[in-house]
């Protein structure tokens, strides 16, 4: 017997088998049927959606399993509930210090580095065409430059004798009368790391943004002088901004990711684990259970954690940058 699709009066699809006689089109039937029409389209995009499935999702769903188990990796996985969760936000005050150190160098860095990344491509964009390859490029290096290696030139900077550059620059100039130790305070230790990470923040977001500024139409300045815009931060505000709005969206969501990932930069400059904990990280943390003590239950709570983290501030971001 031959079935016909229709469509009935609140939208939704029926076939129809028998007059008077409605069943229901399910979900998954339709999208399997808008997968075949489309097949073309989705074997284009299998590559990448096997990769993102395996190096992505699957880790994911593993790291949540696990953060309700103990799995020290030679033994099975003993599912434990929520005592890990329990562990963290009440037993582990060095969990609960990290976030607050994450979350001030997520909260310092990350709108810094956001704004300061953008102002730096706006600026190269006014510049002469021949010089702007030169400013992209002293911008753009400390980014992809290995922490490890940045970390010997600040590591000299910032040396805690007379021979550190700046100790020795502070008592010539008289304002300190002995070395200070930027590395070993704590008070100066977050500080520290904030300059360091800042000046490595020109990254994928600092590259995009000055792909999108170069690629505003100049007619709409054109359009703008004859509207009655006469300054550049009128520009900037009218015309720029509104312009580049998917380029800011990305860049926000590209330092959020970067500013919560403080590792490396804290390991090489302070140690690892830094003095009183003062540059302790929630990755810090992680690696700390993960790779030392192989707590992998405890490390993957600790990864569930973060990634709430992240998806909670991109939420909060689309809902500012991503309205259009």
């Amino acid at each position: 017997m031959s079935s016909n699709v229709t469509t009935n009066t609140n939208g939704s699809s029926v076939a129809e088998t028998l007059p008077g006689h409605h069943v229901p089109v399910g979900r998954w039937k339709k999208t399997w049927t808008e997968m075949k029409r489309n097949k073309i389209s989705y074997l284009l995009l299998a590559p990448f959606l096997i990769l993102f499935t395996v190096f992505t999702i699957i880790p994911i769903i593993t790291s949540v399993a696990l953060s309700f188990t103990y799995y020290n990796i030679i033994e099975s996985p003993n599912f434990v509930g929520l005592s890990n969760y329990r562990l963290l936000f009440v037993d582990d005050d060095i969990f609960l210090k990290a976030i607050g150190v994450t979350f001030t160098l997520a909260f310092v860095t990350g709108p810094l580095g956001y704004i300061l990344s953008f102002l730096l491509a706006w600026f190269i964009t006014q510049v002469p065409q021949k010089f702007r390859f030169f400013y992209t490029l002293c911008f753009y290096t400390p980014s992809v430059t290995s922490a490890v290696a940045m970390s010997v030139v600040w590591l000299y900077f910032f040396a805690g004798d007379r021979k550190g550059l700046l100790n020795h620059f502070l008592i010539k100039l008289g304002i300190l009368n002995e070395p200070y130790l930027f590395l070993q305070n704590v008070d100066s230790i977050v500080p520290v790391i904030i300059f360091v990470s800042l000046w490595m923040s020109m990254g994928i977001g600092f590259l995009a943004f000055l792909a999108g500024l170069q690629n505003v139409p100049k007619e709409l300045y054109e359009a703008g002088k004859i509207d009655g815009i006469r300054f550049r931060w009128q520009e900037l505000w009218y015309i720029t901004l509104p312009s580049v709005k998917p380029q800011l969206l990305f860049g926000a969501v590209m330092q959020v990711v970067q500013s919560l990932q403080i590792f490396d930069v804290s390991t090489q400059l302070v140690g690892f684990p830094s003095p009183l904990y003062a540059g302790h990280t929630i990755l810090s943390h992680l690696h700390d259970y993960a790779f030392i003590r192989f707590e992998m239950g405890y490390a993957s709570a600790i990864a569930v954690v973060l990634f709430l983290i992240m998806l909670g501030l991109n939420k909060f971001i689309f809902a500012i940058l991503g309205r259009d």
